[in-house]
């Protein structure tokens, strides 16, 4: 496994592939807490991070996809997945792997984020100013959000050979589970119980929980268990087609 982990983030780091997603996303979130004047912490009236985390998910959106399309979508278009199979590792230790390579890459673009963090703590009055509280849990739902988005978006890899298409179906997965559930929720058709039991499903509903500053062990259970199912169905697609 720790050899396939070390080959990823070689290859990311290698090419410009890891670097371009750092900038992007760093790029992304500081134009919106900086430059654009409807959302920028500098024409608030308060300090707040809530902006990186309103509109994190929405870059992850595409970035993740980005990230793990060619997980196995390259593997299986150059022929390499053959020499992947012909090592003394299971399927499992193959996709872990990868995950944590994927996931890594994405943690790299997420610290440096903690300077905002900074800024924002600098221009509170009084200095300091600031819910930390809310902010750590913020962080903590974006770890888990980003791990569950690599789930999904590696899964989306082994569906087909064409990167793009990877890319657009990983999107599209991540979309569906994160927001469609809160739309559907919505709908006149259910009634109240039905409704909250129908945005549980959703991950927007455990990210917005935990991004309130209150770690509860119901949203750590749901977003251990939606990593696991997707790495599950991974394996399983993966083994089939081997």
């Amino acid at each position: 496994m720790f050899s396939i982990y070390f080959k990823e983030i070689n290859a990311f780091f290698s090419s410009l592939i890891g670097y371009l997603v750092i900038g992007v996303f760093l790029v992304s979130i500081g134009l919106f807490m900086w430059v654009f004047s409807d959302t920028s912490v500098l024409d608030y009236n308060f300090a707040t991070m809530d902006q990186l985390f309103s509109i994190a998910p929405l870059v992850f959106l595409f970035l993740i996809p980005a990230v793990t399309m060619r997980s196995f979508a390259e593997e299986k278009a150059k022929g390499t997945i053959e020499f992947l199979y012909s090592k003394p590792l299971t399927t499992f230790e193959i996709i872990l792997g990868k995950y944590f390579a994927n996931f890594t890459l994405v943690i790299f673009a997420l610290l440096p984020t903690l300077v905002y963090y900074y800024s924002v703590y600098q221009l509170g009055s009084p200095v300091g100013n600031l819910d930390s509280g809310a902010i750590i849990g913020s962080y903590i739902g974006l770890f888990f959000l980003a791990g569950a988005f690599v789930a999904i978006g590696m899964l989306a890899s082994t569906l087909t050979n064409n990167q793009i298409i990877a890319f657009i179906l990983g999107a599209f997965l991540c979309f569906f589970f994160h927001w469609a559930f809160s739309y559907i929720a919505r709908m006149p058709v259910f009634t109240t119980t039905f409704d909250l039991f129908i945005q549980k499903i959703g991950i927007n509903y455990h990210y917005t929980s935990i991004s309130k500053g209150l770690i509860d062990s119901r949203d750590i259970i749901y977003f251990i268990s939606i990593i696991f199912v997707f790495l599950y169905a991974t394996v399983s697609v993966l083994e089939r087609r081997s």
